[in-house]
């Protein structure tokens, strides 16, 4: 019994390994671009129904917050379908392997928002550029496992954050185009990197 326990820890650890070494191709082009395209809406959303964001902190907060959600969601769902169709044998791993880089990025981010709400208005206007920062070391994480170019995605989210944090004031912070052009644009060029990797492992 304990021989077979080792065969089946070192099968384990093989998989592992070779996820590692296997480039992640779950992520599709078009549901990636379809994230950018609603983070765009949720900004003209919030334009129209959120007029002044300083003044509604929490409903600016809850259409982002929702805006993020749904895109997990939907990231998520294809991923997993790709994964079992592409990497097959290898999809939890793959899958595994792929995300977990994020899940920290995503419980600091999620921390972070409702300390920064409990602390008051004096901090809060942070929140959009902390947000593209820790979003750009969850990227940085799990580059490891994307094309390499996805590297200039994870740099951009990280210039926009801190260009945020440097010229944006109280007001300016909640402004729409504050998270809709580094999200917005961000997704869009992940899905043009991923759609151009798709093709050269067709063409391959």
């Amino acid at each position: 019994m304990h021989d077979l326990d080792k065969a089946l820890a070192d099968i384990t650890a093989m998989r592992a390994q070779m996820a590692r070494g296997t480039e992640f191709q779950g992520y599709g082009p078009i549901t990636v671009a379809a994230t950018g395209v609603l983070a765009l809406l949720a900004a003209g959303a919030q334009a129209i129904l959120i007029p002044e964001p300083a003044a509604a902190v929490f409903s600016y907060l809850a259409l982002w917050v929702a805006t993020a959600a749904v895109s997990v969601i939907l990231i998520a769902i294809e991923m997993v379908a790709r994964s079992q169709r592409i990497h097959t044998g290898l999809a939890d791993e793959m899958i595994h392997g792929a995300t977990e880089q994020f899940i920290p990025a995503g419980v600091a981010g999620t921390l972070l928002t409702v300390v920064l709400y409990r602390v008051g208005f004096d901090v809060l206007w942070m929140l959009p550029g902390l947000w593209q920062i820790i979003f750009s070391l969850g990227f940085f994480a799990s580059c490891r496992v994307l094309p390499r170019p996805m590297f200039a995605v994870g740099v951009w989210y990280l210039a926009a954050g801190l260009a945020s944090l440097v010229f944006a004031n109280a007001e300016q912070s909640f402004s729409p185009w504050a998270m809709a052009l580094p999200f917005g644009l961000g997704q869009l060029m992940m899905a043009a990197i991923l759609y151009r990797s798709g093709k050269n492992h067709a063409e391959s």
